[in-house]
């Protein structure tokens, strides 16, 4: 790969790099990471490796992740944000992108031997409260920041971003119905076609402080450490970063990183937590209302599933991941009756 030869790693890192080696690492669907092992011309102290971040090789994928932002918003994301927040992110050690074609490359802190998590199989309760301990870290900071609205690449949801994402679920409904029926809970496929048009309509119309989103916080965008070292954990894949409420992301991983048997068990005491983390930082939420947001956000996962599944290109662990993903956030919005407070 050309951008990845020793004279592009050269020119992007004020470096000589002599030589590289290249192999595929992680699961990403949307873009393609590298693990980079290099040899330098002369002693620095950049590391041996790091990983490398571009567009997908899949045509559909790459083309979504230009569509939609996504590879615009990571690269903006390490470039602009990460380096003041104390969330735990790889280090960037270059970003280039280019504002027309949406083209970029990261290069990025190895965090191996951490390895990434697994939303298909999810995690144990200890997982979950490291996980979320990393939120309030991401969301205090810019709680209802002003100096963040209309930057262009951060704050992308508007009434009319809201119909487009309304008419196109509405068109991937039918295909995601005839690949996953036979591999889903009756009542959750059921659920899916009632729930998009309250859902999104509750999205336009909330009123809510917004903060710095990650939109996408789940295990498969986590790397946890291991006993041969790593941080204990690290949130990697910031291509839906978004201005948004904070409360969507705390919903989002806890219905689709627990089974839902130990969701319900937990739940209260992992929201409370949050809470609890924050308020003490100076935000200003009501238990009330923060319970609240958290029943209500429910839906974003199970819209993700569908979305998702039907636009990047077709793996079979791709499809095992998003069965797991619709069957869990559908059971989490029937369990907190979200349906009677959409509308709250």
């Amino acid at each position: 790969m050309e951008r990845l030869a020793p004279e592009a790693l050269t020119k992007a890192l004020g470096e000589e790099v002599t030589s590289v080696e290249v192999e595929p690492v992680g699961t990403g669907q949307v873009a393609s990471c590298f693990r980079l092992s290099m040899t330098y011309g002369a002693d620095n102290d950049l590391p041996a490796t790091m990983v490398a971040k571009c567009p997908a090789d899949d045509p559909q994928s790459r083309s979504v992740g230009i569509a939609l932002g996504h590879y615009r918003a990571e690269a903006s994301f390490y470039r602009d944000l990460a380096p003041g927040l104390d969330i735990r992110t790889p280090t960037a050690y270059h970003v280039s992108l280019d504002e027309v074609t949406h083209d970029f490359l990261l290069l990025l802190e190895d965090l191996a031997p951490a390895e990434q998590g697994d939303q298909i199989a999810g995690c144990d309760l200890d997982t979950a409260v490291l996980a979320l301990s990393e939120l309030p870290k991401l969301h205090v900071p810019h709680w209802g920041d002003p100096s963040l609205e209309g930057v262009e690449w951060l704050d992308r949801s508007t009434p009319e971003s809201a119909d487009m994402t309304a008419m196109l679920l509405g068109g991937l409904v039918p295909g995601f119905h005839e690949r996953f029926d036979e591999r889903l809970d009756p009542e959750v496929l059921t659920l899916i076609d009632r729930i998009i048009e309250p859902f999104l309509a509750f999205g336009r119309d909330a009123d809510l402080p917004r903060t710095v989103q990650h939109g996408d916080y789940r295990l498969d965008n986590m790397l946890f450490g291991t006993r041969n070292g790593g941080p204990p954990v690290a949130v990697v894949d910031w291509q839906t970063v978004v201005l948004g409420p904070a409360m969507a992301d705390v919903s989002y991983f806890i219905g689709a990183g627990l089974v839902p048997a130990e969701r319900r068990k937990h739940e209260v005491d992992l929201v409370r937590a949050y809470h609890r983390a924050v308020t003490d930082a100076g935000v200003e939420l009501g238990w009330d209302d923060c319970w609240l947001q958290y029943r209500q956000f429910a839906p974003a996962g199970l819209l993700v599933a569908v979305g998702a599944s039907m636009l990047v290109g077709q793996t079979d662990r791709g499809d095992d991941m998003f069965v797991a993903m619709a069957e869990r956030h559908g059971r989490h919005v029937l369990d907190l009756d979200t349906e009677s407070v959409l509308s709250s």
